[in-house]
């Protein structure tokens, strides 16, 4: 199986007429997505890869059988398309601007919930399960079928981490990323459960970073409610406190709150096995799947 998404997954493209909407959807299409439509204010009737554009979300729901959407919408105008997305009845929601205003997400976050609906971004490449279906930007051709799942907050690390394990003969399930951004639709809290439940998934990998405490969080959860051997990696064990490394979360608090270090330890005290280099995985993971 796979979590989230799979070959019956009906996806539309929010911002299909854009530069990134329109290329990224042909390459979903490519990969086997299932696209229906897309959605840009004012162009109904216009076609997109053969694919039809339709005003709102409403409408293209209405007129298909779409569950899913993914946005290529700049961060102003991020909240409202979220929100449509919602009201509209769908099931996911996956936004991959970066720097949506917190106070945006927040809501935006709050009322998925509310509906029932799964939110990935933002900051996030998306969602792939290999050889099913994606819905993001990431490279397809690192990515195999098997039996890892992986949650990220860092779309270049889960890159990295997942050629690794390709080159190693070991596939993905399913492999997604939750976002770099303070405020995240769906944290590793949120998405460990499906992976626990998913029989294809036999190992879960964790990807983190400084700043927040998403990683202690989810260390807590692992040692209640996962039974799934887990490995973590927690990216930049060398930052300086108080200076922001690459994403707008990954920051260490002054007197080192959110540290890589005490992320590292939290996780280990719950069983979860520590990866010091993306290199390690590999070899870890070699020793937990037959």
């Amino acid at each position: 199986m796979s979590i989230l998404i799979d070959e019956e997954t009906v996806a539309i493209v929010q911002g299909i007429t854009g530069r990134e909407g329109s290329y990224h959807t042909k390459l979903m299409i490519n990969y086997g997505t299932k696209i229906v439509g897309g959605v840009s204010p004012g162009k109904r009737g216009q076609k997109v890869h053969g694919l039809p554009v339709f005003n709102s979300v409403e409408e293209v729901s209405s007129e298909t059988e779409a569950n899913a959407s993914i946005l290529f919408v700049p961060p102003r105008f991020s909240k409202d398309a979220i929100l449509e997305a919602i009201n509209s009845g769908l099931d996911l929601v996956v936004t991959v601007a970066e720097g949506i205003p917190i106070h945006d997400m927040l809501y935006c976050r709050e009322f998925a919930r509310k509906m029932n609906c799964i939110l990935i971004g933002p900051n996030t490449p998306g969602i792939i399960s290999p050889g099913k279906s994606k819905l993001g930007f990431m490279a397809d051709n690192i990515y195999k079928p098997g039996k890892i799942g992986m949650i990220s907050r860092s779309a270049t690390l889960s890159y990295e981490a997942v050629n690794n394990l390709t080159n190693r003969g070991f596939g993905q399930s399913t492999v997604i990323g939750i976002g770099g951004d303070p405020v995240q639709g769906s944290t590793f809290i949120d998405l460990l459960p499906y992976f626990e439940r998913d029989e294809q998934t036999e190992l879960i990998v964790l990807i983190g970073e400084i700043g927040g405490n998403d990683e202690e969080i989810a260390a807590k959860f692992i040692k209640d409610k996962v039974k799934t051997p887990v490995i973590g990696f927690v990216a930049g064990e060398s930052a300086p406190e108080g200076k922001k490394m690459g994403h707008a979360g990954a920051i260490i608090s002054p007197g080192g709150e959110g540290s890589a270090d005490y992320k590292k330890v939290k996780l280990q005290e719950v069983g979860v096995q520590i990866a010091e280099k993306l290199t390690d995985i590999p070899e870890l993971a070699q020793k937990i799947i037959s």
